[in-house]
């Protein structure tokens, strides 16, 4: 176990620009031979080296490629099953004092309508959520003094308080500002699950072009915001970029060399990867037209590798992307989804005319939470709601010790199970739960468990809830 006390040196940074720069062009036009020996690397369950994944990031062959996105769709399934967690996002107020260029909360945007929800509008947007079928959530707020981490902590425990019915959240993940140590504790004393950062851009110069005001503008402080989660005692948390503000190939080693730093310091890498791109964003020209716009294909290459260089991680892709497109990504190697997202400050409670100008950028899949479900148990994908690793301890340290080797997917299928059997039983239209129930049928076939499996599922027919592995 790593034990830290003191807070990091943010003067330096474990991002190495030109050694990257170094790599990419070293590393292009990569034969065959070579990349199949960095696939079966990986597809043995071994994170990959920088070098490894710069080989990756240099593949052009289309038949190498289609190689690539096999490994991928492979190694997700040797590690958690065909299973997808759902959760969705739940903005809690986005007053800022940054001046992020391409961000629609930046304190000098004038078209935004700032909102900070109350605790009573904070119950009713949980309680709209639960009503749905929802038990996780991400919940995000804009860098204020408001947003201390007492406030954060309180909207956490409120959010646990709030039932309805058989519903409930069980796990809050969290989207904040960087803390202090002692700001993190505080926070995790609520029950946090996740605390996530996303760096936005790796490259120095571009960060400091596009964060001209604030707090954020310190490149090195956000760098280390998740060293300093981990010191005071967060076991889990989530790294990022947003592509599209620089060169993709760059970003995705910048993510690497995050999580090899984080491996190195801690001996735990990130819970989570996410690669959202840039999406527009009202009052912000540049979000319209991104500096380095990421194609389609490029975004699903990007993913394939990240799921390929980090084998354990959790790789969320978010409704910024549309369906059609998230089809498509999900065959890549990812683990979770949101669903029946909503991200205009308190627009789930109530239509809001005006959501537009609360929300931090414009969604691309604006699909109810149960059109969701029904697509994923079509395409034969488990949806699943499961919290059962963080509320039974295997998180941090723990959770990578059956993460790693994949022995983490002998809990996830059976737990996928038992949330999908609770949302069809509590919440799903007739249609929906033909659907379920089938598919649920189909998986027992294959769990090694079965008849333990099913007396659980029993156990959830007879009205039991939170039943878990």
């Amino acid at each position: 176990m790593y034990v830290f006390t003191k807070e990091v040196d943010t003067e330096k940074t474990f991002v190495p620009e030109a050694e990257i720069w170094e790599l990419l062009e070293r590393t292009k036009n990569p034969d065959r031979k070579r990349v199949l020996e960095i696939l079966d690397k990986s597809l043995n369950k071994n994170r990959l080296e920088p070098e490894e994944v710069a080989t990756l990031l240099n593949v052009e062959d289309p038949e190498l490629l289609e190689e690539i996105f096999h490994a991928a769709r492979t190694l997700k399934e040797r590690i958690y099953g065909n299973r997808i967690v759902l959760f969705a996002p739940l903005y809690i107020g986005n007053d800022c004092v940054n001046d992020c260029v391409y961000c629609g909360f930046r304190t000098s945007n004038k078209e935004v309508y700032r909102k900070t929800l109350t605790f009573e509008e904070l119950r009713n947007e949980v309680r709209a959520l639960v009503s749905k079928g929802h038990k996780r959530l991400i919940v995000v707020y804009g860098e204020h003094p408001r947003y201390s981490p007492q406030f954060i902590a309180e909207t956490i425990r409120i959010i646990y308080e709030t039932k309805v019915g058989n519903g409930e959240i069980r796990r809050v993940n969290v989207n904040a500002a960087p803390q202090t140590v002692e700001g993190y504790k505080v926070i995790k004393e609520a029950g946090i699950g996740t605390f996530q950062i996303f760096q936005e851009t790796y490259h120095q110069p571009t960060y400091k072009k596009l964060h001209p005001r604030g707090p954020k503008s310190n490149y090195a402080w956000r760098l280390y915001g998740l060293d300093r989660a981990t010191i005071a005692g967060i076991d889990d948390v989530g790294i990022g970029a947003l592509f599209g503000l620089f060169n993709w190939k760059f970003e995705v080693m910048g993510l690497i060399y995050h999580t090899i730093h984080l491996e190195e310091r801690f001996g735990v890498g990130p819970h989570t990867i996410s690669f959202p791109r840039i999406e527009p964003a009202v009052g912000s020209e540049i979000s319209y037209n991104p500096p380095h716009k990421v194609s389609d294909e490029d975004f699903k290459k990007l993913v394939a590798i990240i799921r390929l260089a980090v084998p354990y991680t959790g790789m969320i892709l978010t409704a910024r992307e549309p369906a059609e497109l998230r089809r498509e990504v999900l065959k890549m190697g990812v683990s979770q989804i949101d669903g029946g997202s909503s991200i205009g400050i308190g627009s789930y409670s109530q239509d809001d005319p005006e959501k537009v100008r609360k929300s931090q950028f414009i969604l691309g899949d604006n699909r109810s939470l149960e059109e969701v479900i029904q697509d994923l148990l079509k395409e034969g994908y488990i949806p699943s709601f499961c919290t059962a690793c963080y509320r039974m301890g295997r998180t941090g340290e723990h959770f990578m010790e059956f993460a790693i080797p994949g022995f983490v997917k002998r809990f996830c299928t059976p737990n996928a199970l038992f949330t999908l059997r609770e949302y069809l039983n509590d919440y799903a239209s007739e249609e929906t739960k033909k659907l379920g129930y089938e598919l649920i049928q189909k998986e027992l076939e294959r769990v090694n468990n079965r008849e333990l499996v099913e007396k659980y599922l029993e156990r959830i027919d007879r009205g039991e809830r939170d039943v878990r592995f």
